[in-house]
């Protein structure tokens, strides 16, 4: 199992400013880039973008991900994390126990784990706040469909090799537990999923299978392997013993970790 980044250089990564962090590697309208800036060396968005897709798009001509590294500071593909709900909206929750947080939590740990491991990844936010707030492109009153497309938009801006977006459980029954993959209808999410949803399985002592995400705007919306990892059952007494303590968040960050570097060893 993938041991934790040191506690120091976690929060001396995590203090600096902006929407996203970029891993450095050791081993539905007229787009308007995201106003944050990006880790490492931290730029305005204006410098981090000097053309994008939906612009060459309406200059005629086509653009796919190999032409993107040409545009921006990315030399890797990434593999962008997409940390769940934020800001206004806090998710699911149980008393003063909100899944943004959560979610923040595990995610911030995972992508140290992979910085760790060598691996390029992105961090969508690293604070408390709503990615809609970012969202000035799409036209719509409707904060939650600006959310969605910010949170799908930065898949198609900068090179992305994957897409995993964490996320915290709910059931009627407080007998659900264990983390549950969601993915889409296309065989390297799957596989993603199932090497994911087998680390997962191993923390919770589950059996939990993944299934398709059929009605989910960033599954559907996103043009890479993606998925969403529900990390496990807010409304069981043991799922929240897990999500809402440091050696859980760790556990269960390594496990998706885990997951994500199995699957890109057996590509």
């Amino acid at each position: 199992m993938i041991k934790a980044a040191g506690v120091c250089f976690l929060l001396l990564t995590l203090a600096l400013p902006g929407s996203v962090t970029e891993a450095s590697p050791v081993k539905k309208q007229a787009l308007k880039p995201p106003a944050r800036a990006v880790h490492q060396h931290v730029m305005p968005t204006a410098r981090l973008i000097s053309e994008t897709p939906e612009s060459t798009h309406s200059a005629g001509r086509e653009i796919d991900q190999s032409e993107l590294r040409h545009l921006h500071p990315f030399v890797h593909d990434v593999v962008l994390i997409d940390v769940g709900h934020g800001g206004i909206d806090g998710g699911t929750s149980y008393g003063d126990i909100l899944e943004k947080d959560i979610n923040l939590a595990i995610s911030r740990r995972l992508f140290m784990l992979l910085r760790k491991e060598g691996y390029h990844a992105v961090l969508n936010r690293d604070a408390d706040y709503a990615l809609s707030d970012d969202n000035r492109w799409h036209r719509s009153s409707s904060r939650h469909r600006r959310d969605l497309s910010q949170r799908k938009q930065l898949s198609s801006e900068i090179p992305t090799k994957l897409v995993v977006s964490v996320h915290v459980n709910w059931g009627k029954s407080a007998s659900k537990r264990g983390g549950i993959v969601l993915h889409q209808s296309e065989g390297r999410s799957t596989l993603l999923a199932e090497t994911i949803q087998e680390q997962l399985n191993l923390v919770y002592r589950s059996n939990n299978g993944i299934m398709v995400g059929k009605p989910y705007y960033l599954l559907n919306q996103t043009q890479v392997p993606a998925v969403i990892v529900e990390t496990g059952f807010l409304s069981n007494m043991e799922d929240r013993k897990l999500l809402t303590s440091r050696n859980g968040q760790m556990r269960i960050a390594e496990a998706i970790a885990d997951g994500i570097i199995s699957y890109l060893t057996a590509l």
